[in-house]
């Protein structure tokens, strides 16, 4: 997930990186967000997501932390899509979130979101949902771009990569010892290319 102080920012940001164009995306009310997806394969997709200008303040904590964003658009969290969010929230560490269900158009989901915004090893761990029938990743333009990898690095890489352990098991994503942060790495026609 790319998070940027204004969405056409984000947007233009990837589109030169990449490429190529992103499409979907609308605006999460709740939250007083919107975003715009780019898809890496029929499960898999990419977001770049901001404050909507135009939404009324949400009368509590924005996801992602996004209401303490600040700099260009770049790479601040991953989410990851589970069959039985209640049954992840179990395994999955404490300051996770509480469920909250919440649609957008033709989509509906259940999604973890912590009371302050902020998910545990400083957003290094993800954003857990779970969709209700359609999810956005098969009706997105596939432009072949696919996930080669994601590199998570925190001060406390044991503790995260234990933490994860019962939610995913995906040979693409390291867990590592460093500062706080993610890396992606994507393929596409050009090559390996590094998400900012």
């Amino acid at each position: 997930m790319v998070s940027s102080a204004t969405l056409t920012e984000g947007v233009a940001c990837l589109e030169d990186l990449l490429g190529v164009p992103m499409a979907g995306g609308g605006e999460h009310p709740l939250m007083g967000t919107h975003n715009a997806l780019l898809s890496l394969g029929p499960s898999t997709y990419l977001e770049v997501i901001a404050i909507n200008p135009d939404a009324p303040d949400p009368g509590r904590a924005r996801w992602f932390d996004l209401d303490y964003f600040t700099g260009p658009a770049r790479l601040t969290n991953w989410a990851l899509r589970v069959p039985d969010l209640y049954d992840a929230l179990h395994r999955a560490p404490d300051g996770m979130g509480n469920a909250i269900a919440l649609e957008r158009g033709d989509y509906a989901w259940d999604m973890a979101i912590p009371q302050d915004g902020r998910l545990p090893f400083s957003g290094c761990a993800p954003g857990l949902l779970s969709w209700k029938g359609w999810q956005p990743a098969p009706n997105l333009p596939d432009h072949g771009l696919r996930l080669a990898a994601l590199e998570i690095t925190h001060p406390e890489a044991e503790a995260l990569a234990v933490a994860l352990a019962p939610l995913v098991a995906d040979g693409r994503i390291s867990v590592h010892t460093g500062a706080p942060g993610l890396t992606a790495w994507l393929d596409t026609a050009n090559g390996l290319i590094e998400l900012p």
